[in-house]
This record gives C-alpha cells, sequence and structure tokens, in this order.
C-alpha cells in the first residue's frame, strides 16, 4: 500500500493502468467475461491522478463502463487507507462479497477489507438477552424469528443480520434485538466485550479498505455515532460510488428530526425499566400513557392520511399547537419521575437521558429564536398514518459538506452513471458545494442506437389530467403485448402503482395474456426482482424503489415504461423553500432545481433497460411533456443516444426483429417533429 505521505506524481500509473486493464492484462486473465473498455480504462487514469494528487474528481460513467472496477483497481494499489461509501446496503454487501474480493485476487494486492453498517443492522447481546426474557412479543411468527436469531449468535462471527436470511429484513422482531444510540449501555454493557458493533468497528479501524454506505458516513458526520468518525482522519482516498443520491441523504442527515415513532419506543422502555428495577417507585403504565396519549394526540392534529407542510402552512388556530405543547408538559413530567429513579439501574437513567434529549428537539423545533433565525433550514412536518415528524432541513448541505471535507489533504471521489445534465455537472457540484473540481463524463460503450428505441406515444392528455393514467395504460397495453411481457413499469407515485397494476390485471384477463403481474409492495424488493428474472415474462409495477440499483440483463427486461416525467412533488415543503431561496438570488427556480433533478432521476429510470451489449429494449416515456413543451428537448437529450420513435407500429417492428435478429434499424421518427 502506499505511504499517505509519499504519494507519486500525477500520471505515474498511467502505464500500469494500460497494462492492468489491457487484453492480456492482470484482470482479463483471472475474471471471467472481463474485456477491455476504453471508458474504463481512462477512468481508471483519472482516479488514480486524483489518489496521487489528493485532489477531488467527479466521475459520470455510463452504464456498461464499469466504474466499479475502475475505482477499485487504483484504490487497492495506491488509495492508502480507503473507505467506500455506496449507496444501500445491498451494494455494500456486493462490494464487499464480490467485487473487492475479485479485483484483489486479479491484482494479488495485500490489503485487508472491512464492512462496516449501522449499529441497526447488528445483533445486540443486551436487547437479545432481554426480549427472550420478556417474551413481549405481539405475532407467532416473531417467536419462531426470535428463536432462529438466538441460534444465529451462538454462530455468526458478525452478527450482520444480513447472513440470517430466514428470518426478513423487516421483521419488526429486529427492532427488540438490536441497539439504538440512545438505548445503547455502552461500556457499562456486560457484553460489551463480545460487542457486534464494537467488534465491527475495530476491524474497520484496523483494515486498509472500509466498505459503509451513504447513511452511515452521514449519520456520522451528523451523529459521531457509527464508528466513521474514527475512520476519517487516517483515510487517504474517499470514494463515493451512486453518488448522486449525496444531496438527498446529506439534506436528511444534516436536518433534525424528532417523531412520536421515538416517544413510542421510549415509552416502551421506560415501562420496561420502570417495572423491571423500580416497580415501587412510581405508577409506571400511568406516567408512559399520558405520554403516549399525548402523542397521539399531535399525531390526530392532522386528520389526513399523508401530510407535508411547513411550519407557515399550518393554520395558528390549528389543534396542532395545543396538542404540542400538551407532549411537551406530559415528556417533562416522565423526566421528573425518571430522575427521581434514575439511581436505581442504569437503564433508567439512560431512559432519563433520552427523555431530555427529545423534549430539548420537541421545545427547539418552534422556538421562538429558532423561527426567526431559520433563514438557512426549513422547519415542517410530515405526518404518516401512525406517526408524525417534525423536521428542520437545511436549505443547502454545500455549506456543510465543504466544511466536512477541510481538514488534511485527501482524495475525494464522486462517481455515478448520472451526475450530469446533458454533460453539465454545474447542479450537481452546486448541490455539493464541489466548484471548481474537475468532472468528466465516460460514455457507455453501448451502441444505443441499435440496441435500444425511445418511444413516445402521441395523443396522450396533460399528466393532470384525471384520465391520464388510464390513458398511459391504454397506450402501454400494445407495447407490453409486442414485448411479451418483459417489462417495468415505473411509476412517479404510489397511487399510480395501484392504479396501473389493477388496470393490468383486469386487461391481462380479458385478453387472456399469460404474463405474470408483480406488484412493489406484495413482497420485498430482493423477491420480486427474483420472481420477474426467473419468470422471462413477468410485467413488473413499481415507484422509486425499482428507478435504481436495480440490475436485471438479458431477455427478462426488454420494455421500460414511465409513466410520467419525475418531477418532485410541488407541495414538498422543502423544494418549496429552495425554490424561493434561489429565486431571491434571481435565479429560476424550475430551469436550476426541479428541471436537472427530474433528469437525473430519468437517467436513472432509463438505465434500467440496456445493461449489458447483447441487451435490446424499447424506452417508452409515456409523458406529452417531453415532446410539447420547450425543455422537453433538454430531457431527451440527456437521456442515452437511442433511436427515435412516435409510431407503435416502430416498437411492434422492433420487437419483431429483437426475435429474429437484424442489422436493420427499425422505423424511426424524429421526436421534434
Amino acid at each position: 500500500m502506499t505511504d499517505h505521505n509519499n504519494t507519486p506524481p500525477a500520471g505515474s500509473h498511467d502505464a500500469d493502468i494500460d497494462r492492468l486493464f489491457a487484453e492480456s492484462g492482470s484482470l482479463s486473465g483471472t475474471i471471467s467475461g472481463f474485456r477491455p473498455r476504453d471508458s474504463q480504462t481512462e477512468m481508471a487514469k483519472a482516479v488514480a491522478q486524483a489518489i496521487a494528487e489528493q485532489k477531488s474528481l467527479i466521475a459520470e460513467a455510463g452504464t456498461g463502463t464499469g466504474k466499479t472496477y475502475a475505482y477499485l483497481v487504483p484504490a487497492l494499489l495506491w488509495g492508502g487507507k480507503v473507505i467506500v461509501s455506496t449507496g444501500t446496503k445491498n451494494l455494500q454487501d456486493q462490494l464487499y462479497l464480490r467485487d473487492i474480493p475479485t479485483v484483489r485476487k486479479a491484482l494479488n494486492a495485500p490489503v485487508s477489507v472491512a464492512l462496516l453498517k449501522g449499529r441497526a443492522n447488528y445483533v445486540c447481546h443486551f436487547h437479545l438477552e432481554r426480549t427472550l426474557a420478556n417474551g413481549r412479543l405481539t405475532s407467532r411468527d416473531d417467536v419462531g424469528y426470535l428463536r432462529e436469531i438466538s441460534r444465529f449468535v451462538k454462530t455468526t462471527s458478525s452478527g450482520d443480520k444480513a447472513e440470517l436470511s430466514r428470518v426478513p429484513e423487516t421483521a419488526t422482531v429486529w427492532n427488540l434485538v438490536t441497539s439504538t444510540r440512545d438505548n445503547c449501555l455502552g461500556t457499562e454493557c456486560q457484553y460489551h466485550q463480545d460487542c457486534f458493533v464494537m467488534k465491527a468497528r475495530k476491524e474497520a479501524q484496523q483494515a486498509d479498505v472500509v466498505v459503509v454506505n451513504h447513511h452511515l458516513f452521514f449519520a456520522d458526520v451528523a451523529l459521531r455515532d457509527t464508528g466513521v468518525a474514527e475512520l476519517l482522519p487516517s483515510a487517504n482516498t474517499i470514494i463515493f460510488d451512486e453518488a448522486h443520491q449525496l444531496p438527498e441523504t446529506a439534506t436528511l442527515f444534516f436536518g433534525e428530526t424528532v417523531s412520536t415513532s421515538q416517544v413510542f419506543e421510549l415509552c416502551r422502555d421506560v415501562l420496561a425499566e420502570g417495572l423491571s428495577h423500580a416497580r415501587d417507585g412510581a405508577d409506571w403504565p400511568k406516567v408512559v400513557n399520558a405520554v403516549e396519549l399525548a402523542a397521539r394526540e399531535l399525531r390526530l392534529a392532522f386528520p389526513q392520511d399523508v401530510v407535508r407542510l411547513s411550519l407557515g402552512q399550518i393554520a395558528p388556530s390549528s389543534r396542532f399547537f395545543p396538542a404540542l405543547e400538551k407532549l411537551k408538559e406530559e415528556m417533562q413530567g416522565m423526566a421528573e419521575v425518571l430522575e427521581s429513579q434514575a439511581e436505581r439501574a442504569e437503564t433508567i437513567d439512560q431512559c432519563r437521558t433520552r427523555a431530555l434529549e427529545l423534549l430539548e428537539k420537541l421545545n427547539a423545533w418552534n422556538a421562538p429564536e429558532n423561527v426567526e433565525k431559520a433563514v438557512d433550514k426549513v422547519l415542517w412536518v410530515e405526518a404518516y398514518s401512525s406517526s408524525l415528524q417534525l423536521h428542520q432541513t437545511p436549505l443547502s448541505i454545500a455549506p456543510i459538506f465543504s466544511k466536512q471535507r477541510e481538514g488534511p489533504p485527501r482524495a475525494w471521489i464522486f462517481t455515478s452513471a448520472t451526475l450530469a445534465v446533458k454533460n453539465d455537472f454545474t447542479h450537481y457540484t452546486s448541490q455539493m458545494g464541489l466548484y471548481n473540481e474537475p468532472a468528466h463524463t465516460w460514455p457507455s460503450p453501448f451502441d444505443y442506437a441499435r440496441q435500444g428505441l425511445l418511444y413516445v406515444p402521441s395523443n396522450l392528455p396533460q399528466p393532470n389530467a384525471p384520465d391520464y393514467t388510464d390513458a398511459a395504460v391504454d397506450a402501454a397495453l400494445p407495447a407490453i403485448e409486442a414485448a411479451g411481457g418483459r417489462t417495468f413499469f415505473l411509476c412517479t407515485t404510489l397511487r399510480a402503482v395501484n392504479r396501473v397494476a389493477e388496470r393490468l390485471k383486469k386487461e391481462f384477463e380479458q385478453r387472456g395474456l399469460d404474463f405474470p403481474l408483480l406488484v412493489q409492495g406484495e413482497a420485498g424488493r430482493t423477491e420480486l426482482l427474483d420472481r420477474f428474472r426467473a419468470s422471462g415474462k413477468a410485467v413488473l409495477v413499481g415507484s422509486q424503489s425499482f428507478w435504481e440499483g436495480v440490475d436485471v440483463r438479458g431477455d427478462a427486461l426488454s420494455l421500460v415504461i414511465i409513466d410520467k416525467l419525475p418531477f418532485a412533488p410541488p407541495d414538498d415543503p422543502v423544494l418549496a423553500a429552495r425554490i424561493e431561496a434561489l429565486e431571491k438570488k434571481g435565479l429560476n427556480g424550475f430551469v436550476h432545481h426541479q428541471l436537472p433533478e427530474a433528469i437525473i432521476t430519468l437517467k436513472q429510470g432509463a438505465g434500467r433497460l440496456i445493461r449489458d451489449r447483447s441487451d435490446r429494449g424499447v424506452l417508452m416515456i409515456c409523458d406529452p411533456r417531453l415532446i410539447n413543451k420547450p425543455y422537453g428537448r433538454r430531457i431527451w437529450q440527456s437521456l442515452p443516444p437511442f433511436s427515435r420513435t412516435r409510431d407503435a407500429e416502430a416498437v411492434k417492428a422492433f420487437f419483431k426483429e429483437t426475435r429474429q435478429p437484424t442489422t436493420e434499424v427499425p422505423l424511426v421518427v424524429d421526436l421534434a417533429s
């Protein structure tokens, strides 16, 4: 490994990279199916240069470039202490279990690698034992799952719940057998020596390469609670894969949120600890019930199922403000009871600390001085069916993230398939505060004009028309039939997912079409994708979670339908505040924020279609604004350079030719005509 203070001069690794990525190089010799790609080799050189010079690099790499190997090869050879942060835990596992071992073996690189996740991913010995003793489980499934977890703890070396596939990641029992920042006993815990979280952090400290995810990285920067804080000072190279997700993730963590769910969790623990250690100290059910009732009343201040309102949009006469005061009052009462009993058990004292922290957040949310000073943040409320969240969200993360990047020089690599809008990185760099940093696009090696067709149907109503979703389904059905199923139908809202699924089910039955219909929410994402691949003729209807991070190669997926251009909902309080801030600076909120955001999201959705050199398919975008709005051209010019048509017959011809391969390009009509 290259020493941090002994970095080689820029460009000195170009020859090494040419050799490693060549037809006869180490990668080709040990990785099955590897073939040299100019874009991959050039990106690897740019990453090596950024590492050598301890500078930043923004690297957009089209689908099929092989960006993972392009950054791993220089990182493993010359990166020093490397942190790789990915968009999701699934990608994190893929890097740790597959990609890094493959490259490490090909390079024969003597690097040690560690995987670090948030504490909620590791079984906690203390909370497992307490749950086994209390037996407070609400379902038969949970009883079986708890037995599985109890066995798992005796054999696992990591405690990572991803290793226990027999218990679904979404099972509620996990909340009872993992720790949170609030309820971890730290060094006071009798199991501290065996703690899986501590063990993972220790391994990360000692490893050359540590794989984390964006949530963990930014949670740490905000909370100093995930083990990344100790890693950062010694890191020479930090690589963000799926870097397009960073603005949203960072916004989440650099903000402040307090929720009724946290209040209910605290109440659950107060009742358990009070009855265990100080049964005679208070009427614990009465203390807890008063707080729970106040928290429920706060949620019921908004009768609707889902609400997103800025502080200024909540009517002064609303039930919300008195309900908030009542919750603070009852929380204060509970904190006083806990204070009086805190000496009786460490866990009660811990509950007292949590109660005071929650109370402080509740008091701070709409404190008069906070509201007056809130020029750089938005105060807003978000309500779900059973919980309410109070948010303080920064208008921009650029100044905060720039501050995080101060300190000793190191390389910062930001890479994704979607960072630019028509080769312009301005939107991304201004969001992240990466001003004047080098940014490059390396094109995909795929022949999009031959492999794919962009189809925008004619005669659809405007997307705000009440019958729009039905009209989109009507236009999509002939294409689905021509494709033989094998379709992703991607929607911008869950309501559209439900309507599309309802219509397709009915139409498939009436037309006698034997296409299995898979709908988001009916099963977990991984299970739905496995069923989709195995079927070879399924139609999957999904929203946001299927727009990115999904890889289906080969014949199983040949048609991607997008119902609408993915503009953020106009009622989003954070979006409204950001647009207002831009307009105060004389900028156009739509052009400078909403449009680039929509384009980057659309590029992600479009990227599901062609995943391999042999893939062929149609991208169908139903939204007529792509054609009849002035900004439409900017959008489709940012997409891969597919052949383009508005003719349904051209789509049918394309699929006919896909089944009988030919070099001819199907009938193409310019979108602009």
